[in-house]
């Protein structure tokens, strides 16, 4: 026999063992839990229903997509209440019972299924808000841009586009109190396109990601009318040593109106304010408010030209 053929039923064992130490990381039932995997291809489906032209499963055949989309979007809605209810339960079972909506550790299921069909209703209330927002979006992608060739290739291709899309869903999610699935949402997004959107910032019409890799934008974030955001610019927290007794709090900046923030930037702390029809520019390091109508840009520094061998270039830098 094989090592693993004579081994491999003591090191499972081993495992099976481990679980009962009962540590979080030991539950078992996973049922009890939201499927990340339902919910990933429920923001697939949401999508399709957001733009309705542009995503189609081939699958299907129609006469109509009035009616095929309203097919796709029963189908959301029953699995949509399904991830929210097992979620809500989740949240109900905890011992955190500040935190429980029904404001008990021991609600009643019936309670349960009411409070996460309100909830789906409400979200699919609010889905013409969102696409209203997602065409000023689309507006602001196209007018500045100048690589973008049509409407259609931003909706298609464009990265921060889609991260915008799946945090305006997510986002609705957040506002009406659904644990857990709204940060699933945008993690799927953030794995699609390097964009890590939390769903809780609060997001303004006209909005433009160029490039988008490497954005970070925070839980507490407040971001104005038509702010454009490059590559790798972090809207963060000044600093994490507080735990989570900085829940709840505003740890993020705001960026007010008509702001555009350039690669490499960083700008945190929940004080900061930057100014309306600011530029920022690339590579700056900000913990404090800026005026508006200010520029703000690092000075140029010294490039150094070094020749020879690649042996003296190193040795210059040690």
């Amino acid at each position: 026999m094989s090592k693993i053929e004579n081994e491999i039923q003591g090191v499972i064992d081993g495992i099976l063992i481990d679980y009962d130490k009962e540590r979080d990381i030991d539950k078992l039932d996973a049922l009890c839990e939201p499927d990340k995997k339902m919910i990933t291809n429920t923001v697939d489906q949401l999508i399709r229903v957001v733009y309705p032209g542009y995503f189609k499963d081939r699958t299907n055949r129609y006469y109509d997509i009035k009616n095929c989309m309203t097919v796709v979007m029963e189908d959301v809605a029953f699995r949509l209440n399904r991830q929210i209810n097992i979620a809500l339960r989740k949240e109900c079972d905890s011992e955190n019972a500040e935190k429980c909506r029904c404001g008990s550790i021991c609600a009643r299921q019936a309670d349960l299924d009411v409070m996460s069909e309100t909830i789906t209703i409400d979200f699919f209330k609010r889905i013409p808000e969102v696409r209203e927002y997602l065409e000023t979006d689309l507006e602001a992608f196209f007018d500045g841009d100048p690589a973008a060739e049509s409407l259609d290739e931003i909706i298609l291709a464009y990265p921060g586009f889609y991260a915008i899309t799946v945090y305006r869903l997510a986002h609705v999610l957040y506002e009406l109190k659904v644990p857990v699935i709204p940060r699933i949402m945008t993690e799927y997004a953030h794995g699609q396109t390097g964009i890590d959107i939390n769903p809780g910032a609060t997001i303004d019409k006209y909005f433009f990601i160029d490039h988008g890799t490497g954005i970070v934008i925070g839980e507490t974030t407040n971001i104005g009318k038509h702010v454009k955001i490059y590559q790798g610019v972090t809207l963060g927290a000044l600093s994490t040593r507080g735990g989570r007794k900085l829940q709840n709090k505003k740890r993020h900046p705001t960026i007010e109106d008509n702001v555009t923030i350039y690669s490499g930037a960083s700008i945190l702390g929940g004080e900061t304010v930057i100014g309306h029809y600011t530029v920022i520019g690339g590579n700056v390091f900000i913990t404090s408010s800026i005026d508006p109508e200010t520029r703000v840009s690092v000075k140029n520094q010294e490039l150094r030209f070094d020749s020879g061998s690649v042996e003296e270039i190193e040795a210059n830098f040690n």
